[in-house]
């Protein structure tokens, strides 16, 4: 037997091309994500020679300060209130911009265009840059959040009641619209009770969001436990500073616990099945 054919019989069959390109999507995800973390200049010595002051000042906040606690449920009921009306604006506002962005409701499609527009701004500005603009008209205090709020809400109930219009079964719609029904009273009686549990869930779901949301907003002074907490890590008041923590997660364990049980309620009652 010579060279050629030993080197034939032994040679190794060649990678099919989809694992070929695995292989090299697998390297190419590792290659940019090592350069992403080097161009963030992550560190885990850094981190490592930083644990000793992290746990100094997680010592620093206990043990919690008990006596603010009643200074605090003003403030907190300040900011579930901004959500749930800021949630409750937001989807009195995104259902007539959803109703026009559909594709399927069939609106004249100027209308649809500049609804979408709408929806897309809203959305893409952060709720925070919003809030900085109605502070700047109506001054501080929980309002300029709670609008702040809902006019970025708009931007997300916006887009996912327009997904779940237009996910919905065509057939009741074409049946209501073949005896005789105009565009609103197919919108009305077909697409809206078509895709009414998904809007509700999705309406509970940012009301969580947002509970969230409005602690953060409070740090640029739109009210609720948010500006005490801001205020306290200002003034150093680490035991107060634990104490509105541990409030705010009581806040959004009650709140999710709460929507979890409206939303069972809700999608048990006979119109919603």
């Amino acid at each position: 037997m010579n060279r050629s054919s030993l080197t034939s019989t032994t040679r190794l069959p060649a990678l099919p091309k989809w694992l070929r390109f695995r292989y090299f999507a697998w390297a190419l995800g590792i290659g940019a994500f090592v350069g992403a973390a080097a161009y963030l200049e992550f560190s885990p010595q850094a981190l490592a020679e930083g644990a000793p002051r992290m746990i100094n000042f997680v010592r620093q906040l206990f043990p919690p300060d008990i006596k603010v606690l009643p200074s605090l449920i003003a403030p907190a009921l300040k900011t579930v209130l901004m959500a749930a009306v800021a949630t409750v604006m937001a989807a009195l506002m995104s259902l007539p911009l959803a109703v026009m962005a559909a594709g399927n409701t069939e609106m004249p499609k100027a209308l649809r265009g500049i609804s979408r527009l709408l929806i897309e701004v809203a959305r893409v500005i952060p709720d925070v840059v919003f809030a900085l603009i109605f502070i700047t008209a109506v001054g501080l205090g929980p309002f300029p959040g709670t609008l702040a709020m809902a006019v970025h809400s708009v931007g997300m109930l916006g887009k996912l009641y327009r997904e779940a219009m237009e996910e919905i079964d065509p057939g009741p719609p074409e049946a209501v619209k073949a005896v005789g029904a105009t565009r609103l009273q197919v919108v009305r009686y077909a697409v809206i009770p078509a895709a009414l549990p998904a809007m509700v869930s999705d309406t509970l779901y940012r009301f969580d969001i947002n509970v969230r949301n409005s602690i953060i907003i409070g740090f640029v002074g739109a009210g609720g436990i948010g500006y005490r907490l801001i205020v306290a890590m200002r003034l150093f008041k680490y035991q107060e500073l634990l104490m509105i923590l541990l409030l705010i997660l009581g806040i959004i364990w009650v709140t999710e616990k709460l929507s979890d049980r409206l939303r069972a309620a809700i999608f048990g009652q006979p119109l919603l099945r």
